[in-house]
């Protein structure tokens, strides 16, 4: 009976080391999956960033890049730990997944919430970075952004064209007889945005509030998706860790 109860228990063990190892590589790929979505949404989808009062978008970015930084290295870690059967790097295994789990928990949570106070925030605030930050020294970043939001989602000013009237650009005399700015033209030429009539600028499209808003909420939702769904498959993680690093500890009494 002892022979027989200790084969069961060095198949149960070769199945979990098996089984984590192959978890561990699909970890390793996903950890890959979560940087790519983090240094994605950096790179290629931040031009918008500098209209945004809050911090919170660029916060959930960095956070996924650092938790798929972290997710590659605790993959491998985990690999030397479940075949090596050292119980103290199986330890360090869990406790990283668990710190990887609310990393991406944070991210994903920070993403809901955000979501759901997008709309305040534009509405309380897009307006007044668009006419009192555009085409102002030490603004340029608001500026090209500002320019690329109204040529890319066809649309001028916050709510609507006529937001362009309270700008300080405008009303400084430095937009050389403009009323909005070029890029608000359906056809960008030098001096277009002298002209307001809506077969010349995007009148009748309405404001940039809404398009940038259904913007970032699709990409809130990417990154929220993302940290809870890997958050999920990490809960399997630490549950074979815990099974594995218990079937060790039998074998060794």
């Amino acid at each position: 009976m002892g022979e027989f109860s200790e084969k069961n228990e060095t198949c149960g063990t070769l199945c979990l080391k098996y089984l984590l190892f192959t978890y561990n590589c699909c970890f390793w790929l996903a950890g890959l999956a979560v940087m790519a979505v983090g240094i994605w949404t950096l790179a290629l989808k931040s031009d918008y960033i500098s209209l945004l009062a809050s911090g919170t978008y660029l916060a959930t970015a960095y956070i996924l890049v650092v938790a798929g930084v972290v997710v590659m290295l605790t993959g491998v870690l985990g690999c030397c730990a479940t075949f090596k059967e050292r119980r103290n790097l199986l330890r360090l295994y869990f406790i990283l997944l668990l710190l990887i789990f609310l990393l991406e928990v944070i991210a994903g949570v920070l993403a809901y919430v955000y979501y759901q106070q997008l709309n305040t925030e534009l509405k309380e605030n897009l307006k007044d970075t668009m006419t009192k930050r555009y085409h102002q020294p030490g603004h340029e970043g608001v500026t090209n952004a500002v320019d690329k939001l109204q040529q890319e989602f066809h649309c001028c000013g916050s709510n609507n064209s006529q937001d362009w009237r309270d700008s300080e650009w405008v009303r400084s005399g430095e937009a050389g007889g403009r009323v909005v700015p070029d890029s608000c033209c359906k056809t960008v030429v030098a001096g277009c945005g002298q002209r307001d009539h809506a077969s010349n600028i995007y009148k009748v499209e309405g404001g940039c509030i809404t398009k940038l808003e259904t913007f970032v909420q699709e990409h809130l939702r990417v990154i929220g998706a993302v940290g809870i769904g890997i958050a999920c498959v990490q809960v399997f993680g630490m549950v074979f860790t815990c099974c594995l690093y218990r079937s060790l500890k039998l074998e060794h009494y």
